[in-house]
């Protein structure tokens, strides 16, 4: 069973950047995809994005289009979660989590072997 753990998360002010990192450790090969999820104060977790860890390709949630991407670096096991041009509204704990197709991503219930999750704040 793959263990994720998240780590890059912080306070940043709005307009600011940061990079999230999912790093898979143990049985690496029981995956096909990982998404990203976010979950702020009194909202549900909401999928952020997905990659395939067949052949890179990736989906982005309509609401960070434009200013989040996901990328991966197998040969270190880790996912990445660019985001720019952070808004107060991002501010949230975000979650990595494997799943075996992207074709579902935004189906929380798919996922498993959840991270622990990293803070984002976007604030002045």
């Amino acid at each position: 069973q793959a263990q994720l753990a998240e780590s890059g998360g912080g306070l940043v002010q709005p307009g600011g950047s940061l990079t999230l990192s999912c790093a898979v450790s143990g049985f690496t090969t029981d995956y096909s995809a990982i998404g990203w999820f976010r979950e702020a104060p009194g909202k549900g977790r909401e999928a952020v994005s997905c990659i395939s860890n067949t052949d890179g390709s990736s989906f982005i949630s309509g609401f960070v289009k434009g200013r989040f991407t996901t990328s991966r670096e197998p040969d270190k096991a880790t996912v990445y979660l660019q985001m720019n041009n952070l808004k107060p509204e991002d501010t949230a704990v975000y979650y990595c989590a494997t799943v075996g197709y992207c074709s579902s991503y935004r189906m929380a219930g798919l996922y498993s072997n959840w991270g622990p999750g990293t803070q984002v704040t976007v604030s002045s």
